[in-house]
């Protein structure tokens, strides 16, 4: 299942569900079919964002997420991570964008 996430002041981003509900979670929300993240909310998900990519990066090379050491171009990809950093970063990003046009982002499954 994807969830959407999408405001006025910008364009969409899709994640898939555990990456959606890890991330709602890391701000304080609940998952769900339905949702929204207020203008007034957004500095403090953004944050909450942000101390979360820090303390993933913090945590031993074993325990984290990584693509360090991963060969782009071969076959065989399973066991490739993606870091918090790289799911969050566009969302983070869409957050901004919303806090700075004064639009709320919402999200629907």
């Amino acid at each position: 299942m994807l969830y959407q996430f999408k405001s006025r002041a910008t364009g969409s981003v899709f994640m898939i569900q555990s990456v959606a509900e890890h991330v709602l979670a890391i701000i304080g929300k609940e998952p769900g079919q339905t949702g929204i993240i207020t203008v007034e909310q957004i500095p403090a998900a953004v944050a909450a964002l942000h101390k979360a990519v820090e303390e993933s990066k913090a945590a031993p090379q074993d325990t984290r997420e990584s693509t360090a050491d991963v060969d782009p171009n071969a076959d065989d990809q399973e066991g490739l991570a993606v870091s918090l950093a790289q799911r969050a970063y566009p969302f983070i990003e869409m957050l901004e964008e919303a806090h700075r046009g004064g639009k709320d982002v919402t999200w629907g499954v």
